[in-house]
């Protein structure tokens, strides 16, 4: 197929409901498919890519949430190995092509619905550390509360297992969140409300670690409770000398 003619398809399809051909198409040509789907990659490292979404089309979010319900139970129930794109799709009964649009691989898939349980900015910026804490680790009370939770210690087996899959859940998830806890700590030290020699990778571990430790062992609940606890503790580390940070 010429560029010419491959160009009018791809006006043809962008124009037609996602999942759908146009009329009168019973299927793309050799190579039609993966030109077609050039020209729809969005810039890396942006969460369009992230989700594979096309520009200049507004997403169907009813499909991302019945994709990230989708996917949390077949990790719990099945593991990472059983999740494909059509499995999914099959189950929230949608054209797999409106899920191929959105997320390249299963691993983009997978890091999509972890991070739309968790969020990827958890730390929001309300002028007080104590509260812009509170705020970050509410985000882990809230999603290991629900089906993530029950999903954690089978993606985590999945992890140790699979490279790939653990290097796509450390940059796109943990590493965005994490960036958005530092800026927090960052902008305290601002005000003047945090020591300056505080190993803040450290910090970050100890703010974050007991919910995922709790949700894994299952040795005690991760409560609303909590989430105050364990931000008052990292705050004693972290709080200047003879300086007590406003609630």
């Amino acid at each position: 197929m010429s560029n010419r003619n491959l160009a009018r398809l791809g006006q043809r399809v962008a124009d037609e409901p996602e999942g759908r051909l146009p009329y009168g198409v019973l299927h793309l040509p050799a190579g039609a498919e993966m030109a077609l789907s050039a020209r729809r990659v969005p810039r890396r490292g942006t969460r369009r890519h992230l989700a594979g979404a096309r520009p200049g089309r507004p997403r169907n979010h009813s499909i991302d949430r019945e994709v990230v319900a989708a996917v949390l139970e077949a990790l719990r129930c099945r593991g990472y190995r059983a999740v494909t794109i059509e499995g999914i799709a099959r189950k929230i009964k949608r054209a797999r092509t409106s899920l191929y649009r959105r997320w390249p691989s299963k691993r983009h898939l997978v890091a999509y619905a972890v991070l739309s349980e968790l969020g990827e900015r958890p730390a929001a910026d309300t002028g007080v550390l104590r509260r812009d804490l509170e705020a970050a680790v509410g985000t882990l009370w809230r999603a290991f509360s629900g089906p993530l939770g029950r999903a954690l210690a089978g993606l985590v087996a999945d992890m140790a297992e699979d490279s790939e899959l653990a290097d796509t859940l450390r940059r796109k998830v943990l590493a965005r969140r994490r960036q958005s806890m530092r800026q927090a700590f960052a902008r305290a030290q601002a005000r003047g409300e945090t020591r300056e020699n505080l190993n803040i990778e450290l910090v970050l571990d100890m703010l974050t670690g007991p919910f995922y430790y709790r949700t894994l062992f299952g040795h005690a609940s991760v409560s609303r409770r909590m989430t105050r606890d364990v931000v008052d503790y990292v705050l004693r580390i972290a709080q200047r000398a003879g300086r007590r940070l406003p609630a």
